[in-house]
């Protein structure tokens, strides 16, 4: 299978059902998600997919961010001293956040972790200790688990095609395609298409030198590690996939995803965020026409100024198609509190618009009435629209969210991209191109084959079940 290096394997292998390797003894699994809500849902996804297979779950977590235990009580937690500052935790900049996490962890030779693990693996109340799987950017890990004798497996929760884009950093930076140039930003970077320059992995406020040194160890911890398990699937990214395998030279490459829909848990248990459940917006989608509502969502991070709050607002508006915006409280920067809609907004959209804190997404883009999803593209957002056949209005930020982006948009032919300035004409044009013209129609029907080509991987035998199976002999066989 494309995207897969196996591991030797021995003893008996029924089925793909989870029977396979019953011979072995009971195992458990360590995990330890970096703490942002985009990394912490995934891993808790494939923990509960270890979990349905047999393997008992100990989640380790900092205090920053920390999942409510009391959600998820068929997994063991335990926390792990964070040392993030206050004001560094407030500034709400992720590469700064690490950076003191690993900072802190990394003192005396990572001893605090050390033996939070030694206490862990000792436990003999639990079924002993086969392998921890970590985010990657968790540079303490590899250290202490080697010292206390367990061997690591890496889960990247962002796509293969950005995994890729990480170990070609120093090429990235010794050919010059970074930092990005503004008279190079639509190049193509040859080495990793169909990527330009302008969709390359890459943050204008965090220190250059800091974001190469983070990722050239999260590179060196992967290449080291046992195996890497990416949340994504073979379908989606074959050719980045293949790609993978052979230059990452380690045992075993999975694709298992979309983990969300492997998962027999609710996500929304996993949400740091409060949402307004099924009691409200639910009920207002069943009162909607089918495939009628644009949803408007831009995650848990991403933020807008002022200027560009009211334009997204009147273009909503505008566009006169039935809209469910998310608006965090700090949605807006500099209105922690919630942002004051502009006059008369209310009564334009009186009935055909509704505005709620956060949302149940996955319920939401199941939702029949939903036939778009205006998104920031982040690798959830973007994996669980594809999963239920919706369509996007991309309008990416930072991180990876541009080479998201441009696969959405260039190979899969799923959505547009919305450039450039904020301004509410291009946002109801956007809106009428989605939702009404022929253009969307035809994008509409491409995300409804994708959405059967993951179905399908997700049925028996198919390649994410094929891998999970793949995945879970391998722990076993530690």
């Amino acid at each position: 299978m494309a995207g897969v290096h196996e591991p030797p394997t021995g003893g008996d292998a029924a089925g793909a059902n989870g029977s396979r390797s019953r011979w072995r003894r009971p195992r458990r699994v360590l995990m330890f998600p970096l703490p942002f809500q985009g990394h912490i849902n995934p891993m808790l996804q494939l923990g509960d997919v270890l979990h349905a297979r047999g393997l008992a779950v100990t989640v380790l977590h900092t205090g920053l961010n920390a999942p409510d235990a009391a959600r998820h009580r068929e997994f063991q937690f335990v926390p792990v001293p964070d040392g993030v500052p206050p004001d560094v935790a407030a500034s709400g900049n992720v590469v700064d956040i690490i950076e003191a996490m690993n900072a802190a962890m990394e003192a005396d030779g990572a001893a605090a972790l050390r033996a939070v693990l030694e206490s862990v693996v000792a436990d003999e109340t639990l079924p002993p200790a086969a392998c921890i799987v970590f985010d990657a950017n968790l540079l303490a890990v590899p250290s202490a688990a080697a010292a206390v004798g367990l061997r690591t497996l890496v889960l990247r929760t962002a796509s293969a095609a950005c995994l890729r884009c990480f170990m070609a950093y120093p090429m990235l930076h010794q050919k010059g395609y970074l930092p990005p140039q503004e008279s190079k930003l639509y190049m193509p970077v040859k080495e990793l298409p169909p990527l330009r320059v302008r969709d390359l992995f890459y943050s204008s406020r965090s220190d250059p030198k800091k974001m190469r040194e983070l990722l050239a160890r999260a590179m060196e911890a992967t290449r080291n590690s046992s195996g890497v398990v990416i949340n994504t699937l073979d379908a989606l990214e074959k050719p980045e996939l293949k790609r993978l395998c052979q230059e990452l030279h380690i045992p075993m490459v999975l694709a298992p995803g979309p983990l969300h829909k492997l998962s027999s848990k609710n996500t929304r248990r996993s949400s740091m965020l409060d949402q307004d459940c099924s009691s409200s917006c639910i009920e207002w989608l069943d009162k909607q026409p089918t495939e009628s509502v644009l949803y408007v969502s831009f995650g848990s991070l991403a933020s807008m100024d002022a200027k560009e709050f009211l334009e997204v607002a009147w273009g909503l508006a505008n566009s006169g198609h039935p809209f469910l915006w998310v608006v965090r409280e700090d949605s807006v920067q500099g209105f922690d509190g919630g942002p004051d809609f502009p006059n008369g907004f209310e009564a334009a959209v009186h009935g055909r618009g509704k505005v709620i804190r956060w949302a149940p997404q996955l319920e939401v883009l199941a939702h029949p009435a939903v036939g778009g999803f205006w998104t920031h593209n982040g690798w959830n957002s973007t994996l669980e629209s594809i999963s239920e056949g919706v369509p996007m209005i991309c309008r990416p930020q930072f991180a990876d969210q541009m080479m998201n982006t441009r696969y959405v948009v260039n190979t899969w032919g799923v959505g547009l991209e919305l450039e450039g300035e904020l301004e509410r004409g291009k946002i109801e044009e956007a809106v009428r191109k989605l939702m009404k013209e022929k253009e969307g129609e035809e994008m509409r029907d491409r995300a409804k084959e994708l959405k059967k080509t993951v179905a399908d991987c997700l049925e028996t035998g198919g390649t994410s079940q094929v891998a999970i199976d793949k995945l879970v002999d391998y722990i076993l066989s530690m």
